[in-house]
């Protein structure tokens, strides 16, 4: 029993002597913290939660994807992004330093190289995310005049977008959104005054 804890302990000694000694913290610490809140945000959509601190969200309306029909245009830094780079970043650098042995300038390159492939990957994820919510049996424009709540935060007019929730034939939407006057927080009930033609709807208070 005892020499079982001993060996588990010398064990646990090993590993954070890998984890953290020579170096390696420069790419461990941001690998295990991108990590953590990669999974966090995550698990934070998929629970329906939200963890607006700020502007940052994983959404397609306020954070780095920021997506319409008419341009597809990709803003690149949310702390979803973010986090998908450290962690990318960190453990292609790691792998590379411990690894194989790597010279430091190296392993920062491949790690950076990593951290924006995975970038990459997330908005392409976020991109078909969008497309999927554009398309199918549902139309937007049955979303005139239907009342739902802020999934992120919207910005003042002319500051920028969110994003809202709403049921249309039974099934629940997501819509990028803006408003025409301050800021609406999220959870605020909304209701939709305009449908637009880009596919995002302009929204006020109840």
């Amino acid at each position: 029993m005892v020499s079982g804890r001993r060996a588990a302990t010398r064990g646990n000694k090993r590993m954070m002597n890998v984890l953290f000694s020579n170096g390696a913290a420069w790419f461990t610490v941001p690998a295990i913290l991108g990590t953590l809140l990669f999974a966090l945000r995550v698990v934070l959509m998929l629970i329906g939660g939200d963890a607006d601190g700020g502007d940052a969200d994983f959404d397609l309306a306020d954070g780095d994807i920021e997506l319409t029909d008419s341009g597809h245009a990709f803003e690149v830094l949310s702390i979803q992004s973010l986090a998908a780079f450290f962690m990318g970043f960190g453990w292609a650098g790691f792998a590379a330093s411990e690894g194989f042995n790597w010279p430091l300038a190296s392993s920062i390159l491949i790690g950076v190289l990593f951290g924006a492939f995975l970038v990459w990957v997330l908005a392409l994820m976020l991109k078909a995310i969008h497309d999927l919510q554009s398309s199918g049996n549902v139309s937007i424009r049955g979303a005139q005049g239907l009342e739902g709540d802020v999934y992120t935060r919207i910005p003042e007019k002319g500051a920028g977008r969110g994003q809202v929730r709403l049921i249309i034939q039974g099934r629940q939407r997501m819509y990028t959104a803006f408003t025409e006057g301050d800021t609406i927080e999220s959870g605020t009930r909304i209701r939709v005054v305009q449908v637009n033609d880009d596919n995002t709807v302009t929204v006020a208070r109840v």
